[in-house]
């Protein structure tokens, strides 16, 4: 097995560029052009370091990694951020973990599992974050299939 194989892009030879430029593509790929593009807009000369270290060690450093699927690593995620209490990261991870391929009845068991281990308190925040995140993707998928609907009628 080559170095790449065992470690993503992070070998000992790797620069910093491409850390980078692999944990963009995999951040792209896990949390979508509109969330990534959306938090570069965002970013200022305060904010920039940050947005950079990110994308190359998380991204970059660890999710290339191949000793893990990204389904598990949207699990594990999804735990840490419960546990933590960080329910925006948490939403936004939610939604990656079906990007990923993680049903919704994964995610359930996910939380359920959190209950035990992170306590109920969280595990009951979590639940109505991931409610409200299943709600937002089913409306957007709602008016995408609205949308479709109508240019087909038009077009009809």
């Amino acid at each position: 097995m080559s170095d790449a194989e065992q470690s993503g892009v992070v070998r000992p030879d790797a620069t910093s560029q491409e850390m980078y430029d692999g944990g963009m593509v995999v951040r792209r790929e896990v949390l979508g052009d509109a969330h990534v593009d959306r938090a570069n807009a965002n970013m200022d000369s305060f904010t920039e370091d940050f947005q950079d270290m990110i994308t190359r060690i998380a991204w970059g450093g660890i999710w290339t990694r191949p000793g893990l699927s990204r389904q598990m690593r949207s699990a594990v995620t999804i735990t840490a951020m419960v546990a933590h209490g960080h329910w925006e990261e948490l939403a936004m991870h939610i939604r990656a973990a079906v990007t990923n391929g993680l049903s919704r009845d994964e995610i359930k068991e996910i939380l359920l599992q959190t209950a035990i281990y992170c306590g109920v308190p969280s595990a009951n925040t979590a639940f109505k974050t991931a409610q409200e995140v299943f709600h937002e993707m089913d409306n957007a998928a709602m008016d995408n299939t609205a949308r479709a609907d109508r240019g087909m009628d038009q077009n009809s």
